[in-house]
């Protein structure tokens, strides 16, 4: 039942969908079609994601990200945030894994909001086609805006956050890790 509960919404699109391939067939097979296109989508980026992740679990110590990306960085870690999330490739969703490596690493909060705030509005793919079809003076006008404006919001979204339920995102994550590795190891 909890599991039900979890899925809630997504059980409640799918009613509705079937719903309408029953009224209005012809939007129920358009909707069925772009959902399936989406997924499909996923299905390309998040498998070499995912991989990409579990080598940065393993290659990349908790200390480093600590020393880099953690509470004591400052201007380092909000640097690196920021190239991490420029030179990111890939839609946004999968930035999300990402940050949960991060968070799970030990990176300051700040530090992964600015990442996720870099990777949306910083891609450096985003930013070329951007002065590609707009011209490097404004590409450059609106990145010069949007970076104070990235580092002022990711410190505000940390501060504004209370401590205790930062912890608690960070012990939820490593819980999850400590169960789904207890579930994989066999037992003798």
């Amino acid at each position: 039942m909890k599991t039900l509960h979890r899925y809630w919404l997504s059980l409640l699109l799918i009613a509705v969908t079937v719903m309408l391939w029953i009224w209005q067939p012809e939007l129920g097979l358009d909707i069925t079609n772009r959902t399936g296109r989406n997924f499909r989508e996923m299905l390309g980026v998040l498998p070499p994601i995912f991989i990409l992740l579990g080598l940065l679990e393993v290659w990349v110590p908790r200390e480093t990200i600590i020393r880099n990306l953690g509470d004591t960085s400052g201007a380092r870690g909000i640097t690196l945030s920021i190239l991490l999330g420029a030179a990111a490739a890939g839609p946004l969703y999968v930035a999300f894994p990402v940050a949960v490596t991060m968070l799970r690493k030990g990176a300051r909060f700040a530090n992964i909001i600015i990442f996720l705030f870099s990777w949306s509005t910083l891609k450096l793919p985003l930013l070329l086609f951007e002065a590609s079809a707009l011209g490097w003076r404004l590409t450059l006008a609106r990145a010069a805006v949007n970076l104070p404006a990235i580092i002022l919001m990711g410190l505000l979204v940390d501060r504004l956050v209370p401590l205790s339920e930062k912890r608690e995102l960070r012990d939820l994550h490593i819980r999850e890790e400590l169960l789904q590795t207890q579930t994989a190891t066999p037992v003798n």
